[in-house]
């Protein structure tokens, strides 16, 4: 006869891990960068002196015989003596011609028609001329100053923000780990 031999039962359980977890939230935000412009404008600055026009019409004024009276008087003296001569010619030879009053004719007569058509000019006025009147012009001093103008850009750029909200985790042991040793029965009868 033989005999069964005895047999160790062994059973084993195994660890059973539980987690529970929720994800950690994250949050970004760039605010915007602090910008600023201001200009100052440019300055112009001008200072204009009014220009001069000269005007020198003397000599049409004398060709006109306005002129002035000095100059007028000294011409009169100039030319005093020459008609004078002229005058005193003029009598010698109508003296002349009276004389001859035994040629025949009569130089009464034709004398005094000659007086009353006789016309005597005298020339004390300037030289007529189209360049009588001068014109000079003296334009005026200009000064421009320019003061040029500014773009001031000023930025100030703001961090980011960074904001984390950990998650949670939790590990537990839902089930832990065992071995069970079961021996066998010894009844044993000899």
């Amino acid at each position: 006869m033989t005999l069964p031999i005895p047999q160790l039962q062994i059973r084993q359980q195994y660890a059973k891990l539980g987690i529970d977890y929720d994800i950690g939230r994250q949050e970004i935000r760039q605010p915007r960068a602090a910008f600023e412009l201001t200009t100052e404008r440019p300055k112009l600055d001008i200072h204009a002196e009014t220009g001069v026009l000269y005007i020198d019409s003397s000599k049409a004024w004398d060709a006109l015989g306005h002129g002035p009276f000095l100059e007028t008087m000294n011409r009169i003296y100039a030319r005093a003596r020459e008609v004078a001569l002229q005058g005193i010619a003029k009598i010698v030879e109508d003296g002349n011609r009276l004389a001859a009053i035994h040629e025949g004719g009569n130089a009464i007569a034709e004398i005094a028609r000659e007086k009353g058509a006789e016309f005597f000019e005298f020339e004390f006025m300037g030289d007529a001329s189209f360049d009588n009147v001068d014109l000079h012009y003296e334009p005026g001093k200009l000064d421009i100053q320019v003061e040029d103008g500014k773009v001031n850009l000023y930025t100030h750029p703001n961090p980011p923000e960074h904001n984390y909200t950990r998650g949670k985790l939790d590990i537990y042991m839902m089930q832990y780990p065992k071995v069970e040793i079961i021996p066998p029965q010894i009844d044993i009868k000899v």
